[in-house]
This record gives structure tokens, sequence and C-alpha cells, in this order.
């Protein structure tokens, strides 16, 4: 089954398709699917430093970071191999050796 894009505006992931038209069904918002291949383009990810991040890429942690709900903190210059991208606000899915499995804001991080 085709998946089809969230909303633009608002971010809904309950889109349904009409003609040659999306349309979100929460805030009316209509535009066509020419402009949903365009904006899935745009849409890069990138470190501190303006680097594009893709998947597989190893990383370098710049900053310290405390683990919600743990003593544990993610101490500056850590490696990260074979990161994932993934939507959101915390957009760098990683396994930190020493912690485990964890998602990451990619202004924190610069790639190798």
């Amino acid at each position: 089954m085709n998946e089809l894009p969230n909303c633009i505006k608002c971010g809904s992931e309950y889109t349904y398709e009409d003609g040659m038209m999306y349309v979100c069904p929460e805030c009316a918002h209509e535009w066509s699917k020419e402009v949903a291949v365009d904006i899935l383009e745009i849409v890069t990810i990138k470190d501190v430093n303006g680097t594009v991040l893709n998947d597989g890429d190893t990383i370098t942690v710049i900053k310290d970071l405390k683990v919600k709900g743990s003593s544990l903190v993610v101490k500056v210059g850590t490696k990260v191999k074979n990161i994932r991208l993934v939507e959101g606000d915390h957009d760098v899915d990683c396994k930190i050796n020493g912690i485990g499995a964890m998602k990451l804001k990619s202004e924190y991080v610069k790639k190798v």
C-alpha cells in the first residue's frame, strides 16, 4: 500500500487523495501531488556545520547530553556509528555503546 505524505501545513497523518490533489481533513489544506514531491526532495537533515546527514553515517556528539530519566550523560566527542534518520524533533536514531538506543537532535552532532 502506498503511504501518503503528512499534511505540509499542520503535519497531520490523515491525508487522503482527491484526484490530483492531497487533502488534509484536519486543517482543510489542499496541495498538488507535484508540490509534495518537491517538498520531499527539499527536506534534508543537516548537522551543526550544515553538512547533509545520511543513513549509515558516523557522527560525533558536540555537547554533553543528559539522558532523560537516567543519571547517564552522553559525553562530548562520543562517536556514534551507523545512524538512521527519522522524522520529528529528534531526527537521528542511533545506538550508543554503554547507553543503548537513543534519539538525538541533529543540531548536537557533527558528521565525521
